[in-house]
């Protein structure tokens, strides 16, 4: 019941979980600028999806919140890590200590850095909002909504 209403809270902000409003609150608080939601990446699985990040910040660096960091979500993030080298997506966790499924021993803390993710607890690290991170600041002069093009040259599927 209590996550009913903490996504219907969340939506009510216009957001899709509790932890997202509290890194939105976290980020408004240090006055530190960011966008939500703002574009969307493309990317390939047996067809062309796109992919819409939680958080811009002005350096270029994504920020995904997540609580639950489900098999389907993993496989993604690591499509859209090989298909789009140079964007840096950092995961925001409830928990990193979390078991990434009943009975593994491993954890998300522990996929993340299988996979060279940068992750942190609960709140976005003061570093990342300090860090100039010139390969991808780029990504802050986008209009809202706009796409990232999947990398490769499309071929048509018949």
């Amino acid at each position: 019941m209590r996550n009913i209403k903490q996504f219907q809270a969340a939506l009510k902000y216009g957001y899709r979980s509790g932890l997202e409003i509290k890194v939105s609150d976290y980020l408004k608080e240090l006055d530190q600028d960011f966008r939500y939601e703002c574009f969307k990446i493309e990317w390939e699985d047996l067809m062309y999806r796109t992919y819409t990040p939680d958080f811009l910040l002005p350096n270029g660096i994504i920020i995904e919140t997540k609580g639950r960091f489900v098999a389907s979500d993993r496989r993604k993030h690591l499509a859209i890590q090989k298909q789009h080298k140079n964007l840096d997506i950092r995961f925001v966790f409830e928990s990193s200590k979390r078991r990434l499924s009943k009975g593994s021993k491993g954890t998300y803390a522990s996929w993340c850095e299988k996979y060279n993710f940068l992750y942190y607890d609960r709140i976005i690290p003061q570093e990342w909002l300090k860090e100039n991170n010139k390969k991808t600041k780029t990504l802050w002069q986008l209009s809202d909504k706009s796409v990232i093009p999947f990398p490769l040259k499309k071929t048509r599927r018949t």
